[in-house]
């Protein structure tokens, strides 16, 4: 099967990428490379989905460059979950066209188990969008390689530090800038002003007019004296003094403690009654 794809890539961009092993396997979509890197860059995973099915094969590419603007392509591999297997070669060939570069693709192989099973029609359009999915991810590696976003940073920080310090040295020349004293006085040398918690314990009103003047009365000025340096939770919770004290409620009295004086004030009074009567009769 045949198939080109064009990109807006120049050739030679595609050639240095093709040429590194670990770029291309970052344009085989759908690759899962192995842990093991003794095996390579580009072996490991690759699921491929053909119609409505589904297949993952494990295998390994070989690349290799036989002219400046040819390279084949082997690969081969075996199905993660049964007995097929599939072996494939391709060539790719770079031609340089007006505001990019055409890939011509040749590709053949052989296939068993599953891959067998599936329509010549669904296996060719499965096989070119593989081929146009690695051509776009092709460019876009060339691309990045190209423009180097870190190199473009440091060029920029680089450039704006040489203007930058240039700016500093004709301000320095003219004598124009402003000049930057240093500051040694301590926070801890401010002079800080007294509490407004309680103003008049240092001044007095004394432009009330008709209002009258005078201070506040003593509990209230202690109320406030005693909440300077408390926190606020302490302030909240503190009952209140003076006149605005709280009255205490009376103690309950309970009916028992009312009534145990009267047994002893009846007997009291039947003794005497007694008595009395006795004194009566003897008179008589």
């Amino acid at each position: 099967m045949e198939h080109q794809v064009f990109v807006p890539v120049p050739a030679d961009d595609l050639r240095a990428v093709l040429r590194d092993p670990a770029r291309v396997a970052r344009c085989v979509p759908g690759l899962q490379q192995d842990a093991d890197t003794g095996s390579g860059p580009l072996a490991g995973r690759l699921k491929v989905r053909v119609g409505g099915h589904t297949v993952t094969y494990r295998g390994a590419l070989s690349l290799t460059e036989r002219d400046p603007g040819r390279f084949a392509v082997e690969g081969e591999g075996t199905e993660v979950r049964g007995n097929g297997a599939v072996k494939l070669s391709l060539t790719l060939r770079l031609t340089p066209v007006e505001d990019g570069t055409r890939l011509d693709f040749t590709t053949g192989g052989a296939a068993d188990g599953r891959a067998a099973a599936f329509t010549p029609q669904a296996t060719a359009t499965a096989v070119r969008r593989l081929l146009d999915r690695a051509a776009e991810q092709l460019a876009a590696v060339a691309v990045a390689e190209v423009s180097d976003p870190v190199a473009d940073a440091e060029d920029a920080a680089d450039a704006e530090d040489a203007a930058t310090a240039e700016d500093a040295q004709d301000t320095g020349r003219d004598g124009s800038g402003d000049e930057v004293t240093e500051v040694s006085a301590s926070v801890f040398d401010t002079d800080v002003p007294p509490p407004s918690l309680d103003p008049f314990l240092e001044s007095e009103f004394t432009d009330l007019g008709d209002l009258g003047a005078g201070r506040p009365p003593a509990e209230a000025a202690h109320a406030r004296r005693t909440m300077i340096g408390r926190s606020a939770e302490e302030v909240d919770h503190a009952p209140p003094r003076g006149r605005y004290a709280p009255v205490p409620a009376p103690a309950p009295t309970a009916a028992g403690d009312s009534l145990r004086w009267i047994a002893p004030a009846a007997a009291l009074a039947l003794a005497s009654a007694v008595v009395l009567g006795r004194a009566l009769r003897r008179r008589r």
